[in-house]
């Protein structure tokens, strides 16, 4: 059986996450740190994947290859609610936040469900199944976070490769979250 290597790698930071706002079709923060550190570590991809939206497309282009728009990777689809400020949401629609947080059917927004995004990415996972090489996918925290709960479904205890000084993050506020670690641009120059 044929091995398939996928890395997801979210998009860089932008300015509507440092304002705790849903995103629009907004530019990345440039940093020719990551550029070069980004380009270096993933030059042996075989496919380099992004989706459609202006911040994935730049990220992807750090690598230096033409990356192929893939929509199964675009971000979920906010509907009204993009652009808008998760403090403004939770004065104004505070019951249809909660609901969209706690029911992933749900989507007050007019938008895509959770549930949606999570069967979108599955497909687009099977569809993945046997190809060879290595894809890099760079896409978005909601599309990241759905592919991981595909991967943890049911045997998540063995469907998790922990590697020497690997690093894994978790955050309680209320619930206990997973956090990736990605690369501090503001540290680092």
């Amino acid at each position: 059986m044929q091995s398939t290597r996928l890395t997801l790698i979210c998009h860089a930071r932008t300015v509507a996450q440092k304002l705790s706002r849903f995103p629009t079709n907004e530019p990345v923060e440039n940093s020719p740190f990551a550029i070069g550190a980004l380009a270096a570590k993933f030059t042996g991809a075989s496919r380099l994947l992004c989706g459609p939206e202006l911040r994935t497309r730049e990220t992807a282009e750090w690598f230096g290859a033409a990356p192929q728009v893939d929509e199964a990777l675009r971000d979920c689809d906010l509907g009204r609610w993009h652009g808008q400020a998760i403090k403004d949401l939770q004065v104004r629609e505070a019951e249809a936040l909660q609901a969209w947080i706690n029911d992933p059917q749900a989507a007050p927004h007019g938008g895509e469900s959770v549930m949606q995004l999570s069967e979108r990415v599955a497909a687009w996972l099977t569809s993945l199944q046997g190809a060879s090489g290595h894809i890099v996918a760079v896409t978005h925290p909601f599309v990241v976070r759905a592919a991981l709960m595909q991967v943890l479904q049911g045997a998540a205890f063995n469907a998790v490769d922990v590697e020497p000084l690997s690093m894994v993050e978790l955050r309680f506020n209320g619930i206990w979250r997973l956090r990736l670690l990605g690369i501090d641009l503001a540290g680092a120059l």
